[in-house]
């Protein structure tokens, strides 16, 4: 039988069940591959839509447009918010997915630098506004309209499913660029190729649309609106309504800042450090990423699955504490597999850098005019670890210490010779890659993000009173993701640019994350057992 009613007034329906969670992954699945695409395609961009004469420095500034794509979605999770708690959740999220992947198409339409000058960067930074706008209304509707339609004591396993769609369009978006590279040579692809995989969006987006167009409003949307009980004004409401602001802080700061910065390590975090400071080669680090990820996916829904067993809060917390304990180690096993080599050179002939301790030193700057700033730059471009000392004030000077072996003055062709000498490769060696190592600690990054995002879908909807609920719980998550997740791959690689410490950039992601655990133990109630109307 199709349908059966249970207890509460709930009604399970297969096939009505089945669809929703299909037309509502399916179209997050679509949504992310737009936003991820920016992010892998980061270091390309920022060369065709940023001044090169600096590669260091334009890739931070493609880095900090993909950041402002995050900044904007708590602007788009208010204006989406209100009409989903007005008109409601299903015309709400397709608005969204219309716009997300508009301008991710317009993004591979787009004129580069060499072309169209400082028009294209601007028109760039425009469009990802636009898919930030549309993102922070799309994630609330798909995971309120899912979890509106599940029964009592499922709600974390059907709503894992929009969780693991994340990592669907994660892997989507690996697929189809991998694809693109191999049957393109890398100058086509540098050269027109990369527009592709933007262009596919709009496909997916058809495909999306007719989905979601054969859904009907939530359940608890309709009967919210047939009592006339729907707020006027939800952005007033969730400001007045008892304890919400409370409600909104927790949400914040103990739930969506926390879980996001592991998720954004565990992708964007891995990709660069692979790629940066391991020396992989983008295609080969992209590979372990989605061995990695296809491993450890299905761990979003039995984590969902078994929130509604064991309860929110204490996986949660079990998330965070595990990732303080296993964050470092797990990078640390990551570079000995990806380049054994170079983890070797680092512990038997450390390098050390004297500098000036007023260098005029920026990431940003086209040219360094000191020796002190090209010695930074030779190294950060490289993803050399080093320790600084100080020497001389007013100098302007540098020394490269490699081992035992001492270099005065910036001399590229002498610090590349020092540092070959001692071990340092330039390219990973094949034979001495242990990839049984790259992908247990890229798995292992994944697991730590499902035992934390698997059931936050769950919580955030089941943290707030149905009548705004799309506000109330969109703009505290879009918030801790766009602000704490969205800039974490600027921040962590301006850390480690600027410290010259290629783990550095981790302190980020264990500093929100312990904030995240304190407010998470002392504030965030257990909701599991929480009915939603």
């Amino acid at each position: 039988m199709a349908t059966t009613a249970i207890n509460d007034g709930y009604v399970v329906d297969a096939k009505r069940d089945r669809l929703v969670i299909t037309a509502s992954a399916l179209g997050t699945v679509f949504e992310w591959y737009d936003f991820f695409l920016y992010g892998i395609l980061a270091a390309l961009l920022g060369k065709l839509f940023f001044p090169a004469d600096n590669p260091t420095a334009a890739t931070l500034a493609s880095l900090a447009a993909f950041g402002a794509g995050f900044g904007v979605r708590p602007l788009g999770a208010l204006l989406f918010g209100w009409f989903g708690d007005r008109i409601g959740r299903k015309y709400t999220f397709l608005i969204t997915i219309t716009l997300m992947g508009g301008a991710t198409a317009a993004i591979g339409m787009l004129p580069t630098y060499a072309s169209a000058g400082l028009l294209a960067p601007a028109l760039l930074v425009g469009l990802r506004l636009l898919q930030g706008l549309a993102l922070g209304g799309e994630y609330g509707g798909a995971a309120i309209y899912v979890a509106e339609h599940a029964p009592p004591g499922k709600r974390g396993q059907y709503t894992s499913w929009i969780q693991v769609s994340v990592v669907g369009g994660f892997l989507l978006c690996l697929v189809v660029v991998l694809a693109c590279r191999h049957a393109l040579t890398q100058e086509q692809f540098d050269a027109w190729g990369w527009r592709v995989p933007f262009l596919i969006s709009l496909g997916l987006l058809a495909i999306s649309l007719y989905i979601r167009l054969k859904l009907s409003e939530s359940p608890v949307f309709k009967a919210m609106k047939e009592a006339g009980q729907t707020s006027r004004n939800p952005f007033k409401d969730s400001l007045t309504y008892p304890g919400n602001l409370k409600r909104v802080f927790v949400a914040l700061f103990g739930v969506s800042a926390g879980l996001t910065v592991i998720y954004y390590t565990s992708q964007f975090g891995t990709l660069y450090f692979l790629q940066g400071t391991a020396r992989l080669p983008e295609e080969e680090a992209l590979l372990y990423m989605a061995v990695g990820a296809m491993l450890a996916a299905p761990l979003y829904v039995a984590f969902g699955a078994l929130s509604d067993r064991v309860g929110r809060k204490k996986l949660l917390l079990a998330g965070y504490a595990l990732t303080l304990f296993l964050l470092f180690p797990l990078f640390h096993l990551m570079a000995d597999g990806a380049n054994p080599a170079l983890a070797k050179a680092t512990a038997s002939a450390p390098v050390t850098l004297t500098l000036d301790p007023s260098c005029d030193y920026s990431v940003f700057a086209p040219k360094q005019a000191q020796d002190c700033g090209k010695a930074q730059a030779f190294l950060a471009k490289r993803g050399i670890s080093y320790e600084r000392s100080y020497g001389e004030a007013g100098s302007g000077r540098a020394a490269l210490g490699v081992g035992q072996d001492r270099i005065e003055g910036f001399d590229e062709k002498g610090y590349v010779a020092a540092l070959s000498a001692a071990g340092y490769p330039d390219r990973v060696d094949p034979a001495d890659k242990q990839r049984w190592k790259i992908i247990l600690a890229v798995a292992a990054m994944v697991a730590l993000s499902a035992m934390t995002y698997g059931q936050v879908a769950a919580i955030l909807v089941e943290l707030f009173p149905a009548r705004i609920r799309y506000t109330s719980m969109s703009v505290p998550y879009h918030i801790g993701t766009g602000y704490f997740g969205g800039f974490l791959p600027f921040i962590s690689q301006y850390i480690v640019v600027s410290t010259g410490n290629a783990f550095a950039g981790l302190w980020y992601t264990i500093a929100v994350v312990a904030m995240a655990f304190v407010v998470t133990a002392v504030w965030l109630p257990e909701t599991s057992r929480r009915a939603l109307d």
